[in-house]
């Protein structure tokens, strides 16, 4: 059994695999569409809701640094995952690369981590998204029924001509002077809002791909329209009253409280682990490999460059934010919106609610893809049973797996407290990161005469720093989040070694 669930899979067989076959996915991505996609699902989550929270409870002024952390170890690991990108343009990303280099069992805990990733993302992000969905008709005057907008139990008020979540604006409550039961209140029975778009994208990511990223295009352009005017602003503020920035950014780093990840050096580690949610999307670009015109020439192109430009734009937004609000004041839901508000221009946060239902919608779509193709290519591996694998004649695409995922996905937005699993799905994209950093180094002393279209430089320094980092950052997270990843991971192992081991593709003729 040893040697089965260590067996590789041929690079030349997966060579051939891509090539692509009647019927398959269809080829229909250029570079635009990819640098798109890797935009559409990095900025999002983390840049409107993360970069305040990771400011207000661990970093201060310092999440800078945090930013530039997760960017430098992100661009280790996106170096990585473009030479294996272009080398073995399958669907799978990750889980993939893993067969190819450390074996079955590696590939099955890597996708089963990417299913954590994809879909408690998505979940998650649906959440925020409903928020700002009911905040920007809110600045319209259209109040949504509030118990429709939040998950069972959620305490709300109403609070600056809005429903909001009491947690998050009772600070602002309570230094306005205000006592908040004197506040209309409501209760969260489910989100309605988060369930009925997760349903939504569902189907356009069945009708196809290119329609998918098409309207992922139109999202990406909106949502990054409204980041350039927010950094225009503010930084026009800035230069206006610059006493006030640097009261604001003073101090940079504030004095560690005692406790690990509570400011200080440790807050800054701390803060890097949360706002990791925000670097998760690059990776998706690979999981549409399978889709891509060009995928040798492209794929770089895609990861790369959506995560420079994601990176810059973080850095950018995050030193702003935090010089025309006091970092104390962000630990709310659209700490971005706050921003624009506290410039005096109030269409400004018109925009940005507007920049934000688009963008978080991105991130959505990207997430339930990424998750569809990677059940696609486990289940072409006979790892997962074979509806996973189908393919709709008409529109090409996983449609069952779409479908499967999609469900699911939108209860679970719509009836669990998931704000919390931001940490959970960061751990899961992390450990694929370590894996694909040490397979580029496995691959190159195993096969180094291997044509790579794209070559990962400085290897074996830049697949150990990535791993490295991303170990780091795993470390920076609260035991209660290893136990959840642990239990998740045993869950997957009992899968796989009842029904997988005994059904995969790779190992069939050794049974047979």
């Amino acid at each position: 059994m040893g040697s089965q669930i260590l067996a590789t899979k041929p690079i030349n067989e997966l060579l051939e695999g891509a090539k692509g076959e009647k019927g398959g996915l269809r080829r229909a991505l250029g570079p635009v569409h990819l640098v798109t996609l890797g935009v559409g699902a990095i900025i999002g989550a983390g840049i409107f809701v993360l970069t305040g929270q990771a400011a207000a409870l661990y970093a201060g002024p310092a999440v800078v640094l945090s930013f530039i952390l997760c960017g430098i170890g992100s661009g280790f690991a996106g170096l990585c995952y473009a030479e294996f990108a272009s080398l073995i343009p399958i669907a799978g990303s990750a889980y993939t690369y893993a067969y190819a280099t450390l074996g079955e069992i590696f590939a099955w805990i890597i996708g089963w981590a990417l299913v954590l990733e994809y879909s408690f993302g998505a979940a998650t992000v649906a959440s925020g998204w409903s928020g700002y969905f009911a905040s920007l008709l809110a600045d319209f005057n259209i109040q949504i029924p509030p118990q429709w907008t939040a998950v069972p139990g959620t305490k709300l008020v109403f609070f600056q001509g809005q429903w909001q979540i009491l947690g998050n604006v009772l600070p602002a409550i309570q230094k306005a002077g205000i006592d908040p039961g004197t506040l209309p209140h409501a209760t969260g029975i489910f989100n309605l809002v988060a369930l009925i778009v997760i349903l939504v994208i569902t189907t356009i990511l069945v009708v196809g791909v290119k329609e998918s990223a098409n309207l992922n295009s139109a999202a990406v352009i909106t949502k990054v329209s409204a980041v350039f005017v927010f950094i225009a602003l503010a930084a026009i503020f800035v230069i206006h009253h610059p006493h006030i920035a640097a009261a604001n950014w003073h101090p940079f780093l504030p004095k560690n409280t005692g406790k690990f990840g509570q400011f200080g050096w440790s807050g800054v580690l701390r803060g890097a682990s949360v706002i990791f949610f925000a670097y998760i999307g690059f990776d998706a670009v690979s999981t549409t490999a399978q889709e891509a015109r060009n995928p040798q020439k492209d794929m770089p192109i895609g990861i790369i460059g959506s995560l420079v430009i994601c990176t810059f734009l973080y850095i950018i937004v995050a030193g702003l934010l935090n010089a025309v609000v006091p970092y104390a004041s962000l630990n709310v839901a659209d700490p971005v919106a706050v921003g624009v508000k506290a410039t005096g221009v109030r269409w400004g946060s018109i925009l940005v609610n507007v920049g934000a239902v688009a963008g978080i919608g991105s991130v959505m779509l990207v997430m339930l893809l990424g998750q569809s193709r990677i059940f696609y290519t486990m289940s072409q591996d006979g790892l997962l049973p074979g509806w996973a694998g189908e393919v709709h004649p008409r529109f090409r695409t996983p449609w069952i797996s779409s479908i499967v995922v999609g469900i699911p996905v939108a209860i679970a937005a719509a009836f669990l407290p998931i704000s919390q699993l931001a940490e959970l799905v960061n751990i899961g994209t992390l450990s694929a990161f370590v894996i694909v950093c040490l397979g580029v180094w496995v691959l190159r002393r195993k096969q180094p005469d291997l044509e790579r279209p794209f070559r990962t430089p400085w290897v074996p320094a830049v697949p150990i720093l990535g791993a490295v980092i991303a170990l780091g950052l795993m470390a920076g997270l609260p035991a209660l989040t290893w136990y959840a990843f642990l239990a998740w991971a045993a869950f997957g192992l009992i899968l796989y070694f009842s029904y997988g081991r005994h059904h995969s593709q790779l190992n069939r003729p050794a049974r047979g």
